[in-house]
């Protein structure tokens, strides 16, 4: 039984919609809807970026009103499983979300979503404007054009009708029954998959070394910058002006942090990007020092500062990651598959 069982079903019938808040940066929110295949694994992976306000499973893209796990699990009604994400556009983008799905499950699968069958399981992206539909399009082709799977991407691409709010029980599922969690998520082969097709991206593979070790290894400008959240001069940095093709990854851990296909000229005197490579790999706390408030952008695994990110970029994402040079290393793309990045090169193509 996928994603749920008929006693559960029974003790908890609250339809709540409620989840876990974090602090919101502005107010403004958008919308983001997905399903692939059991909405417990594509829940849980949204859970905790900053800029995401609400992660809620549910039913989606059907004609009936109001439908109960029983009805959509068991293929009676003509929903999809799907994940709900309100998020914050001032701190994480569409585009950023759509990034993190496609690593969710199996999007070349047809009629269903691993050992789950049925058009209830088929996975689908729920567009809510004209540029939502278009940042999915385009990040589709590319993944397309990437050929990562050996086959098509099926998942298609649907206007967005309704969403229904699933019982309770399945909120949070993730931490309410862990044990029956991740044993459904390694038995149904989705862990399986992931792990050969996507790159691990986890603080084992980018530790960060002690503060002595770092006294050791970076300048005093890099830890200045990283470990003291200082800020370099304007236009007198290393990457402002670099054009050429690479990644560029935390100075203090190695993780990867933003593409060259994602740099563009912001005129601020500070290398600028429209997203990172992987919204997880980043923390954005509230910044209220300087007399600002602004969206600080820290390395997830370094625990180092990294700039800020504003919301005056360029669409699709119309934010501006505004990056101190002194806390990245770039790495050419002629340099990525010796140094361990090559997983990455289809992002920089």
């Amino acid at each position: 039984m996928a994603c749920g069982s008929p006693s559960a079903e029974k003790e908890a019938t609250d339809r709540s919609s409620e989840s876990a808040s974090t602090e919101t940066f502005s107010s403004k929110t958008q919308l983001a809807t997905f399903a692939g295949g059991c909405f417990w694994c594509v829940e849980a992976p949204f859970e905790g970026i900053d800029g995401v306000i609400s992660v809620v499973s549910g039913y989606a893209g059907g004609k009936e009103k109001n439908p109960t796990y029983g009805e959509v699990s068991s293929g009676k009604t003509s929903h999809r499983e799907s994940v709900q994400i309100t998020f914050d556009p001032e701190v994480i983008s569409y585009s950023e979300l759509v990034d993190i799905f496609w690593q969710t499950y199996d999007p070349t699968d047809v009629g269903g979503s691993f050992f789950d069958r049925g058009s209830q399981y088929e996975s689908a992206i729920f567009f809510h404007d004209a540029s939502q539909r278009q940042v999915a399009e385009d990040s589709k082709a590319r993944l397309d054009d990437s050929k990562r799977f050996g086959k098509p991407i099926a998942t298609p691409i649907i206007k967005y009708t309704n969403f229904y709010a699933a019982e309770e029980y399945h909120q949070d599922y993730y931490k309410k029954s862990p044990d029956e969690y991740y044993a459904y998520r390694n038995g149904s082969g989705r862990d399986a998959f992931i792990k050969s097709h996507w790159p691990e991206l986890s603080a084992k593979k980018y530790p960060d070394p002690s503060k002595s070790e770092l006294k050791a290894k970076l300048t005093d400008l890099q830890y200045e910058v990283t470990m003291e959240d200082a800020t370099e001069y304007a236009f007198q940095n290393e990457y402002n002006g670099n054009k050429e093709s690479g990644i560029y990854v935390c100075i203090v851990s190695g993780a990867p942090l933003f593409s060259s296909k994602d740099k563009y000229e912001s005129g601020s005197g500070w290398p600028s990007f429209t997203k990172p490579i992987d919204a997880r790999a980043l923390e954005k706390p509230i910044d209220r020092s300087a007399g600002m408030t602004r969206v600080e952008t820290r390395s997830k695994f370094g625990k180092s500062h990294l700039g800020h990110s504003f919301y005056d970029g360029p669409e699709p994402t119309n934010l501006r990651y505004c990056m101190n040079s002194a806390a990245m290393k770039f790495i050419p793309k002629a340099e990525m598959e010796a140094a361990g990045y090559g997983d990455y090169l289809w992002l920089v193509d």
